[in-house]
């Protein structure tokens, strides 16, 4: 592969993208770098920092790549616990802003998470939770997004990092299973004890099952039982 010109990596860098990556870099980083074909968010000694704000899948080539080549590799992955829906009109001017009643939550990771649960298995990628609060600037664009009524995502923008939280392999993952489970469950109660979406539970089981963390034991019904390994 041939290096790519640093320069590229910023040429669509979204608000939040920007703000994570300036928020994130230290004294001595180095930003934008060309390395084994690929512009590397940031460079900090030995590690590799990808900023994503959006899903995984897109990288999935890029980091088993990265990771072939034995670079040790850490992904930024924003969770906005708090989150501002601003809508725009043509000209940017502001119509309305008000709070949306979603919250994040640090098991949303697995949402992402799903679509290389493998990687994490005794491999050098990290991934580093930034909890956040952030506004989603949209813009009506008649025929597209139904659901909103025709008003899509123009862009996100960081408003302020509450706390973070850095993944280091498959056990630390234990660390976003609820402490109160039953000793055998099903999705949905991990889906209670998490006061999640059962969406969310079941996307957490399907990349704990992968990493070995718990396994299925039998049937509660039509629901899979699993227990802690």
């Amino acid at each position: 592969m041939t290096d790519v010109p640093p320069h590229i990596g910023t040429l669509r860098e979204k608000p939040l993208h920007a703000s994570l990556k300036e928020w994130y870099s230290r004294p001595g980083d180095r930003l934008e770098c060309p390395i084994d074909g690929y512009v590397i968010d940031l460079v900090r000694d030995e590690l590799l920092v990808e900023v994503q704000t959006s899903g995984f899948s897109s990288m999935k080539t890029k980091i088993a790549a990265l990771l072939a080549s034995n670079h040790k590799v850490r992904i930024v992955h924003p969770i906005a616990l708090t989150k501002w829906i601003v809508r725009v009109d043509e000209d940017g001017t502001i119509l309305s802003r008000r709070r949306s009643p979603k919250t994040g939550h640090p098991s949303d990771i697995f949402a992402e998470l799903v679509s290389f649960p493998e990687r994490i298995i005794g491999s050098d990628l990290e991934i580093e939770l930034v909890l956040i609060e952030e506004e989603e600037h949209r813009h009506h664009t008649p025929g597209r997004s139904w659901r909103r009524q025709g008003w899509s995502v123009l862009e996100r923008r960081l408003l302020e990092v509450f706390d973070t939280m850095l993944i280091r392999g498959v056990e630390e993952l234990r660390r976003l299973i609820p402490e109160d489970l039953p000793e055998l469950f099903t999705t949905t109660d991990l889906a209670k004890g998490l006061g999640r979406p059962l969406r969310t539970a079941q996307q957490m089981a399907y990349c704990l099952r992968n990493t070995g963390l718990i396994e299925p034991i039998g049937k509660r019904g039509k629901s899979v039982e699993y227990r802690n390994v």
